[in-house]
């Protein structure tokens, strides 16, 4: 019998590629898909580099993030992310977390990300920043717990994007394509919007909501993807 979920294995091994391709993802961060067919599960590579994650890789976890197969392979110690935002957004399908330079000042600081441009009019929707120590105390800044866990998702809210103080991002969709591109423009409109608040001192034009509304949508990063796709694959 052929595996039910090969394609979708085959999928996120790409996905974790074109995102370590594209500067994204380094040797930290990782990208998850919920099962189409059960909601209570989750696609996750096992503790692993993206750009070294091939399809056999991938485990299928529960909600709770244990492996629904027994298994003995190193697991990311922050797989919680990925269990307890599929818990609390039952619209997601894929999560993405990253620690792109890019993001890290705008979760240090008091000025919030913003859409610069029409590739990123998703982070209109505001970019809630998870400050770790109101939910944990002192800790080593990694989401290691369900507590922790459930902290992170209700600050993200109904929201596609939210910033972890010190730490990077989460991002979420309801395709797997959609969180690769949002992850990525998320990056670029973080190191646009900073070259533009030091050429002009800070005076910045963001993008209106009702402009943001109306560009969110993109072609659901499809064209990004077959590009980022092709690229990743020629350099293997």
């Amino acid at each position: 019998m052929p595996e039910p979920f090969a394609e979708l294995r085959r999928e996120l091994a790409v996905a974790n590629r074109i995102l370590a391709n594209e500067g994204i993802i380094d040797a930290f961060g990782h990208i998850s898909a919920r099962n189409p067919k059960d909601p209570s599960c989750y696609f996750i590579s096992r503790h692993r580099a993206s750009e070294l994650v091939e399809p056999s890789d991938i485990l299928e976890m529960t909600l709770d993030s244990k492996p629904v197969a027994s298994t003995n392979v190193r697991l990311y110690s922050e797989m919680v992310i990925h269990g307890e935002i599929y818990k609390a957004r039952p619209d997601v399908m894929s999560v993405v977390h990253f620690h792109a330079p890019e993001v890290i000042p705008f979760g240090v600081m008091d000025i919030p990300l913003r859409p610069v441009f029409h590739m990123a009019a998703f982070l209109g929707e505001g970019v809630p920043v998870f400050e770790i120590r109101k939910a944990g105390g002192v800790t080593d800044m990694l989401i290691r717990n369900t507590a922790l866990g459930q902290a992170l998702a209700e600050t993200l809210g109904n929201k596609p994007a939210a910033l972890l103080r010190g730490h990077g991002a989460v991002v979420v969709a309801p395709s797997l394509h959609v969180v690769a591109g949002r992850a990525y423009y998320m990056t670029v409109n973080a190191r646009v919007q900073a070259q533009a608040m030091q050429m002009s001192g800070g005076k910045v034009t963001y993008l209106e909501q009702e402009e943001a509304r109306k560009a969110a949508p993109q072609d659901g990063f499809e064209r990004a993807w077959a590009l980022w796709k092709e690229t990743a694959s020629g350099k293997n």
